[in-house]
């Protein structure tokens, strides 16, 4: 079925200096965002300098704005139960957070949980209750 016809009949010879046009603004902007990125990452060095976190304002910042942290989240969680007693996810995502792990998720307890069923190091002795696995 053939379109109807909009009123805007255009050569190609002006549609090919609208996409030129286009793509000149493309490039400029590319620019303008290098130049921006560039500035952007020199702050968040400043800032990283002066013991802060980057991109913490509105917007992520670059370079995944995460947490870093020395051990792992099954490090730590592996550390918090050690002691042998069994613990609830609630205590042992407190206990994680004390022994200085960081974590940016508003659903910490969420990850931690999850992080329990899937790793097999961890086993379930009731619900939401967890302990090292003591098989080798």
């Amino acid at each position: 079925m053939a379109r109807k016809s909009t009123g805007n009949e255009m050569s190609i010879a002006q549609l090919e200096a609208i996409l030129a046009g286009r793509k000149t603004e493309l490039n400029q902007k590319r620019k303008e965002h290098s130049k921006l990125l560039s500035r952007l990452q020199e702050l968040d060095a400043e800032i990283r300098h002066l013991g802060g976190a980057p991109g913490r304002g509105r917007g992520r910042g670059t370079g995944g704005g995460g947490a870093r942290n020395e051990k792992s989240l099954v490090e730590t969680l592996e550390e918090v139960l050690k002691a042998g007693k069994p613990m609830s996810v609630g205590d042992i995502t407190n206990a994680a957070e004390e022994s200085g792990y960081r974590s940016n998720s508003k659903s910490f307890r969420g990850i931690v949980n999850q992080t329990l069923i899937k790793e097999k190091r961890f086993i379930a002795t009731e619900r939401g209750v967890y302990q090292l696995d003591k098989a080798p």
